[in-house]
């Protein structure tokens, strides 16, 4: 078996609902996105690192030391500024932190377009 014998042709998603709808008789909307996520489910279980970073502070390894509980530790960011989402060490986004019963999360209200290179 070769290694192109493996590879699974990924849909083109931005043009996908332009061109099936013009060479499909009977497109139906319903049916061509379950087509796109029946190809793209191979992905789906691939582990991603999402993180959600509040904000950054720079210190001496002497200052970091003496850190203890209950020190506040001033960040770079002010009250209610938005906050930073990595997937994999790459920003895509920008959010808010939510409660969520009793839980902290965090909600995107940006997200940001990949530059490519």
């Amino acid at each position: 078996m070769s290694d192109t014998d493996t590879q699974v042709p990924l849909p083109d998603l931005n043009n996908a609902a332009e061109s099936s709808a013009a060479n499909d008789v009977g497109y139906n909307e319903d049916e061509q996105a379950a087509r796109i996520a029946a190809d793209l489910e191979a992905v789906f279980d691939v582990p991603v690192q999402v993180s959600a970073v509040l904000g950054r502070s720079k210190m001496d390894v002497g200052e970091l030391l003496k850190l203890g509980p209950g020190t506040v530790l001033e960040l770079d960011r002010r009250v209610g500024e938005a906050i930073d989402i990595y997937v994999n060490n790459r920003l895509v986004a920008r959010g808010e932190v939510v409660l969520v019963e009793d839980k902290l999360g965090v909600t995107m209200t940006e997200i940001l377009k990949a530059e490519r290179t």
